[in-house]
């Protein structure tokens, strides 16, 4: 089960690495291309920065990389060898998935990102909902 204290928590909802309180970007929606990357500056709720240092999800697109290789081989797997397709069907597959998902692989390397450099803290959580 995943709950609020988790890593994958953050990772998955995409919610502040320290309170897990709110989300950190602006539309919830990764589909709606004109803002699936705008964040808000400071989390409202334990005013957190989410960008560190100039420049810094620019690191994320070495996540990004990996996760847009493992959606790739999963659509391979399935298209090629669980329905026993064509190469050149297969191919298509994989380009077709990475269009697809591009906006939830953008987030989510974000997600993992942002969540390498930042920990849950549950006196952050307590200590801001005291306010």
């Amino acid at each position: 089960m995943i709950r609020k204290g988790m890593k994958l928590y953050s990772i998955l909802f995409g919610v502040c690495p320290k309170c897990h309180q709110e989300s950190m970007y602006v539309e919830k929606n990764p589909y709606k291309l004109t803002d699936t990357l705008k964040m808000h500056e400071r989390c409202s709720h334990c005013n957190t920065k989410y960008q560190m240092e100039p420049s810094f999800f620019y690191g994320s697109m070495y996540v990004s990389y990996g996760i847009g290789v493992a959606f790739a081989v999963a659509a391979f797997v399935i298209s090629y060898l669980l329905f026993q397709t064509s190469l050149v069907v297969a191919f298509l597959a994989i380009v077709f998935t990475l269009i697809a998902f591009m906006p939830v692989i953008m987030r989510l390397s974000r997600n993992i990102w942002i969540n390498l450099f930042m920990n849950y803290d549950k006196s952050v959580t307590t200590k801001a909902s005291r306010k």
